[in-house]
């Protein structure tokens, strides 16, 4: 399906102000929300509606209500958590699960460790949450779990991606559409987003 840079004026105000180093982590964390709530608007742009009549103070009209899947919400953990809220904001009623990853020092590839989804996957549009898509090896990783528990459909919001990672999600999952605010320039050495924001998770919980 490949990936689509979500362009519009706000998105780009609020990415400028989370990749300075001087934002705190309380700006940091309340700014990576709205960047949520405004991507989400695109990532569901496709969702099914049906036609349903209802009665306004001053007569009856015919309206649209949302009648395909239902949403899960899954942020890979911890950074991911950040993104959360955001989305909740337009999408109140879905589910929320959380996939925890750690780095394997020896092969240096993500590993799941925990794992809580909703029971019925299979019938819901997943969207995993994550600010960064660097290596791509964590994504992956999160879509296998969700593709073992029965997911299929399923589509990835991230803040900034390298050119890299995008690639290796797209060459292990050209299924799954990728909705990015920013495409960066490359991969660093140590595996980090240039000139991306630096860590996510230690920028949202104010950690070293």
């Amino acid at each position: 399906m490949g990936y689509t840079i979500i362009k519009h004026p706000l998105i780009d105000h609020k990415m400028t102000i989370i990749r300075k180093k001087e934002t705190s982590s309380m700006e940091f964390r309340q700014i990576v929300n709205e960047i949520a709530t405004l991507m989400g608007y695109e990532v569901t742009r496709d969702l099914e509606t049906e036609d349903i009549e209802i009665e306004t103070p001053i007569g009856k009209a015919i309206g649209k209500r949302i009648s395909g899947k239902k949403i899960g919400i899954v942020p890979i953990l911890r950074a991911g958590l950040g993104m959360v809220e955001g989305l909740l904001t337009i999408m109140p009623a879905a589910r929320v699960g959380h996939i925890g990853m750690y780095r394997d020092p020896e092969t240096l590839k993500p590993v799941t460790y925990y794992s809580k989804l909703p029971k019925d996957v299979a019938s819901r549009q997943m969207i995993i949450v994550d600010p960064m898509l660097a290596t791509g090896g964590s994504l992956i990783e999160a879509i296998d779990e969700l593709k073992r528990n029965g997911a299929k459909n399923i589509k990835s919001i991230n803040l900034l991606a390298a050119p890299e990672g995008l690639k290796a999600v797209q060459e292990a999952h050209p299924d799954v559409e990728i909705y990015i605010a920013a495409l960066d320039e490359k991969l660093n050495e140590d595996k980090y987003i240039v000139p991306g924001l630096g860590d996510a998770g230690d920028r949202l919980f104010g950690t070293k």
